[in-house]
Order: structure tokens, then sequence, then C-alpha cells
């Protein structure tokens, strides 16, 4: 058969190579990697940083005053003069049309420093959880022989755990656009407070998105921990048929 198409012996070679490298890698992530980073993200769990009883203490200071009231008399000439004072001013200050730009008060507006501590700290995790996993689906494609009639039980194992590989890398990338969507939720809010710094709801809106993302990381963190005992689990059970699925026909999938 290997006579029916032609492969450059050196290309070959590499190609084992490549191989060997993936085996060796993904076997010590399996055997070594995977619990050790199970213990790690448990550990991290009980840290002090994830275990805040009084979400108080993770809100940010908003940082928009609230202005002064403008009263205005019951004549219109007061709100004449009133109107032609800013439209004065807002000429003076170059501004004689266009887009209409908001402007900070006190200058920039600080992100919740605490979150992003803890976000910078989730991140990396999510990263390598997302990383390991496609070197182990990779090893487990290599392992899948060539198809043939009778005597599928152990591939079928093998692609029960790329079906479990891949769900667990998918859903793991969605952790960082779950980060990505906080950031613009909470800028969006920002803007409105900026906007209108006298509507208190917009200022209770933002602790509470920051609450609820304080939650979440935390559930990140304990989802990545049991992805880990789950993936580690699973191959460990299932070692034999995914590394040899055709030797026998007796072992089950748990």
């Amino acid at each position: 058969m290997s006579s029916l198409l032609k492969v450059d012996s050196e290309l070959k070679g590499k190609v084992e190579k490549f191989r060997e490298r993936i085996t060796s890698e993904a076997e010590h992530l399996v055997a070594s990697f995977f619990p050790q980073k199970l213990l790690e993200l448990d550990d991290f769990l009980r840290e002090p940083i994830l275990n805040v009883v009084d979400l108080k203490e993770i809100h940010s200071e908003i940082q928009v005053k609230i202005p002064e009231p403008i009263l205005f008399t019951n004549n219109h000439d007061g709100y004449s003069t009133f109107y032609q004072n800013n439209k004065k001013r807002k000429q003076e200050d170059g501004v004689t049309g266009g887009t209409e730009t908001l402007v900070m008060p006190e200058g920039m507006m600080k992100c919740n420093a605490k979150l992003v501590d803890l976000i910078e700290r989730v991140k990396p995790e999510i990263r390598t959880l997302v990383d390991k996993c496609n070197t182990v689906k990779m090893w487990v494609q290599l392992l899948i022989p060539r198809i043939e009639d009778g005597n599928n039980f152990g591939v079928s194992i093998q692609e029960e755990t790329l079906a479990e590989l891949r769900a667990v890398e998918s859903e793991t990338a969605s952790y960082l656009d779950q980060i990505s969507r906080y950031y613009i939720m909470r800028a969006k809010l920002v803007s409105k407070i900026a906007k209108y710094p006298h509507v208190e709801d917009y200022r209770r809106t933002v602790t509470e998105i920051d609450e609820k993302q304080y939650i979440s990381l935390k559930i990140i963190v304990s989802e990545l921990r049991n992805q880990f005992v789950i993936l580690h689990d699973m191959i460990l059970k299932n070692i034999e048929k995914i590394k040899k699925p055709r030797n026998c026909n007796s072992a089950a999938l748990y």
C-alpha cells in the first residue's frame, strides 16, 4: 500500500519525530501535569482573594462627581442668559460643532483594580488548559488506527475522549469572551455615568456587575479545576484502549 503514495524519506522522518514529541508531551501532561494543576487550582480556590464574605470589599469607587444642580428662574430671561453663556463658553473652548465627545471630569476612569488583578491571575490558567487540551487532543487523534470493519470498540473510546477534549477546549475558550464582555459592559455604564452623573441607578449597576464578575471568576477557577480532574480521570481509566484500541474487546468506557 505504501507504494501507492511516495513520501519523501526526510519528511517522513521529521513527521515521526513530531509524533514522538507529541506523544511524550501528552503522556507527561496526563500523568503529571494534570494532577499537579488540579491541586494548584484547588489551593487557589481556598485563597482569601476568592473567599470574600462581604462583596463590598471588591467595590470600586466611581470617580465621577455629582454636579451641582442648575437653578432656573421662572422667567425666560434666566434660561436665555444660561443658554447664551453656555454657548459662549463652548465657542471659547473651540467647540463649534461636529460630534460631541465626553471628557471625564476626574481624568481617566480607572477599572476595578481588585478585579483586574484577579482576572490577570485567572487568564493564564484559561490559556494553559486550552493549550494542553489541544496537545492531548492531537495525541489521541494520532493514535486512532486506520479505518477497518469490526473490532472498533477501542476506536469508539478514542472518539469519546476526543469529543470530551473538544468540549472542554471550547468551553474554556468561551471564558475569555466572558471577560471581554465584562469590560465592554462596564465601559458603557461608566460612559453613561459620565453623561448622566446624577442618575444613581447607573452607579449601582456598575457595582452589581463587579459583584457578578467576581462570582463568575470564582466559578471559572472551580470549573478549570474540575476539567483537569475529569480529563485526568477519564484518560487514565481508558488508557489501554486509547493507546491500543484494537488489542482486545473486553474493556469498557468509564
